[in-house]
């Protein structure tokens, strides 16, 4: 009763500094604090039971989840037997499993497809290749994408891809978590390709990871055991991918908020342009 007195009593002091109006008499001080102190109330429970209520099903949702593994999908972008990227994309499955975690390793020839034509996108009929990456993206947490680079850009191939996997509805790259890398003989170790791959993801809404790891003279970096030769290098590259992990495990167990991305801020909404529904 005291708190409620004290409330009431605040509340007619602002209400007098608002309006000003001193002269009202008391009454209509009294009816104008009691509603307004109740809309308070009822407010701050509307609040408080919306807040309880989605803290009680994101505990619940943590608990389901907690002790299930991440499962994450892992392939190379290039289509060579030998590939060095490839070599890199298995030695990512391995500290994956080895941090418990589930691997889902594919190669570039289950999603390869034909040329993207509009007059071939018709009826949602789409190729082989696009139907599974966009099966194995949904049943998935995130992907890792080891990508060699075709003259200081990505391979025409994985661009075709994107290109195709875009025009699933809803498309699948939208909201995942994305990590890429890649291996190469240049110095540069097929940086320049990385940063070409980052647009269309991140266009799509995918949450491309900022840390890219570059394999620099790949065709000496590894040991014939297929391991990363140099320690440091080693160590940064399995650090990389565990801190890449963390922050998917953290979303999907501890979700919080979520954004809606949208493709331009103050543009009309067209189904001819529209990429996320």
């Amino acid at each position: 009763m005291n708190g409620q007195r004290t409330c009431h009593q605040e509340t007619l002091v602002n209400i007098s500094k608002q309006y000003k109006c001193d002269s009202v008499p008391p009454l209509l001080f009294s009816k104008l604090a009691y509603w307004q102190t109740n809309m308070f109330s009822i407010c701050l429970n509307i609040v408080y039971r919306n807040n309880s209520h989605n803290f009680a099903k994101m505990k619940e949702e943590q608990k389901n989840n907690h002790k299930s593994p991440l499962r994450v999908l892992v392939f190379s972008a290039s289509l060579r037997a030998d590939s060095l990227n490839t070599r890199l994309a298995k030695l990512a499955a391995v500290v994956i499993e080895r941090n418990g975690h589930k691997a889902d390793v594919a190669n570039m020839q289950e999603f390869d497809c034909p040329s993207y034509n509009q007059d071939a996108d018709v009826d949602n009929i789409y190729p082989p290749g696009a139907e599974e990456l966009r099966k194995r993206i949904l049943a998935n947490d995130a992907f890792i994408i080891a990508s060699p680079e075709y003259n200081a850009s990505m391979p025409g191939h994985l661009k075709n891809l994107i290109d195709w996997g875009s025009r699933f509805r809803p498309q699948p790259f939208n909201e995942r978590h994305a990590l890429l890398m890649s291996a190469s003989p240049a110095m540069i170790g097929g940086n320049r390709g990385l940063w070409a791959l980052r647009m269309p993801l991140e266009h799509l809404g995918a949450d491309v990871y900022p840390n890219m790891f570059s394999l620099a003279m790949a065709h000496q970096a590894f040991t014939t055991e297929g391991k990363i030769a140099d320690g440091t290098l080693a160590n940064r590259f399995e650090a990389n991918i565990i801190a890449f992990l963390n922050l998917v495990e953290a979303a999907k167990h501890y979700p919080l908020m979520k954004e809606a991305w949208v493709e331009y801020l103050g543009e009309k909404p067209d189904p001819v342009i529209d990429r996320v529904e």
